[in-house]
Order: structure tokens, then sequence, then C-alpha cells
């Protein structure tokens, strides 16, 4: 057996289509039918019914998927263990992160974060959804809630302090009543800060909507509305007023994950322990928060 097939096989099983698995794979659909077919013909089976909008999974196809989720697993398992022993020359950590704290905290703090182990290569990944350690799509995650993975070793390192902010010449700064409101489009799911921030805004109008906080920001910044910022950023720029208001404010605790196969990577922890000091002076840490 080419054990590579499988990995096609998983694809299709995980995204439903050929064309999907293509997508994910980063290859043609064709790639993906012939490996499917090649796996096909070597078990002496058929797998994956291929219907038109969908590829369903055989009765032996849905039969056999949990050990193929397990091989994957071990392989992975044996991949992070090696790349973490002592023999192993580190060219690379990645580190996940919301795309607040990636674009605001890590980004302007790489030249220190590198100084630590100057022939490393720092690759940020800013993306809203969860990265999965155990597949090693990352190497540390920073969270704005606990990581999902029940294996990950998860450590609370920092708060995330929000209030409501506005260009310092917003004429109606003063007025609660006549606030307008940088919001959401429709296409971000439920999540705290949205349900927060809706709250807050109740009836009142919201004067535009934007996908992320950073872009909340930059509107803020403009002048256009009122918008629910982290401390850390609305604090620190000029251009921006922190509104008086007995409204509730959002917390959200900052934490941060490795894969337990990580605990012996002498770079990757050093990583870690890098980041957690720099939270403190960024006004993140827990210590500044208690104060």
């Amino acid at each position: 057996m080419d054990w590579e097939d499988l990995r096609f096989f998983l694809s299709v099983a995980t995204t439903g289509s050929l064309t999907g698995a293509a997508r994910a794979l980063n290859v043609n659909q064709a790639t993906v039918s012939r490996r499917l077919a090649a796996l096909e013909a070597q078990l002496n089976v058929r797998l994956v019914d291929r219907l038109t909008r969908e590829s369903r999974l055989t009765a032996i196809g849905q039969q056999i998927l949990q050990d193929v989720l397990d091989i994957e697993a071990k392989a992975f398992a044996i991949e992070r263990k090696c790349s973490s022993s002592k023999a192993a020359v580190r060219s690379k950590v990645t580190i996940t992160a919301p795309p607040i704290l990636a674009r605001h905290f890590l980004t302007p703090n790489l030249v220190t974060l590198t100084t630590m182990s100057p022939m490393v290569q720092l690759s940020i990944l800013s993306e809203p959804h969860f990265a999965s350690l155990s597949r090693m799509e990352a190497d540390l995650a920073l969270r704005l809630s606990p990581p999902i993975e029940d294996t990950d070793i998860v450590k609370k390192v920092g708060l995330m302090q929000f209030s409501l902010y506005a260009k310092n010449d917003y004429p109606y700064a003063l007025d609660e009543e006549r606030w307008e409101f940088v919001g959401y489009t429709e296409r971000q799911g439920d999540f705290a800060h949205k349900r927060w921030l809706y709250e807050i805004i109740g009836s009142k109008r919201v004067a535009c909507e934007v996908t992320d906080l950073s872009h909340q920001y930059e509107a803020a910044c403009t002048g256009i509305g009122v918008a629910g910022l982290p401390c850390f950023i609305g604090d620190r720029d000029d251009r921006l007023i922190k509104l008086e208001n007995n409204l509730p404010m959002l917390n959200l605790d900052i934490w941060i994950a490795m894969h337990p196969d990580r605990r012996n990577d002498t770079v990757v922890r050093k990583t870690a322990d890098a980041i957690f000091q720099l939270l403190e002076p960024f006004g993140l840490g827990l210590a500044s928060n208690s104060r």
C-alpha cells in the first residue's frame, strides 16, 4: 500500500468532495481522483461514491476512516517528537494568533523575539480560526479563549481589556445617546467581542461595518463612530479618546498553548517565554492588569 494515498482519502472524507480535497491539498482534482482510485484498486474495495456535487464514503470507507485518522495521528506524533529532539536543528517557529494580537502585539515585537534565536525564522499565522498544534499547523498558539484540543499544554498568560473609543474630536463624545458605532458585517460568526459590542450598541445606529478588530480601530480613527477596542491599542493612540460611561466592559483572557511533544523543544519554549515577558510592557500581562 502507498500510505500517501491514505492522505488523499482522508482529505476527501473530511472535505466531502474531490474538489474540496484538491483545494485542501493544493493539487488538481485529477490528482485526487487518481490517488483515490489507486488506493481502491490496491485494497480491491470502493471507498467513496462519487456523486455530482459531493463524495460520500461507502460503508467500508466509513469503517476504515477512524483507522486512517489514527495512522495520521501517529505520523504527526513521530514528526513532532523528531523535530523536538535535541538532535534536531530547528530553522522555523510558527506562531498562530488572532489577527488583533498578530498585528498589534507580535509584529511590533518581531525584532526582540528573533534576537533570542537569531538563526530561527519566525512565521506568524494571523487567522481567526484555530490552527491545530497536534497536526503541526503551528508550534505555539496565542488564544483569546482556551484552546480546543485537550492534549495541549495551556497556560493563562495575560488579559486583554476593552473600552469604548472615538476620535479625539468626535462631536458626540460627551453625549452617549448620540453615539454611532463601528460594527461587524453579517459574515462574521458568533464570538465574545461581537456579542459584547452589540449588547452595548443596542438600538443605536451602526455607522459602518467591517470584518475585524483592526479595521474597527482604523475606522474609529477616521471619526466615523465609536469602536470597542483593546485598551493596549486605544490608550496608545493620540488620535483616540476613551469614552466615559457606566456600561459593562469586556475582558478576555490571553492563553498560550503548545503540544506536549514540544515541552523539550528548547527554541519553542524560549519563544514562549519571550512572548510571556513581552506581554507585561504592552499592558497585557497578568501583573499589569491586576493593579
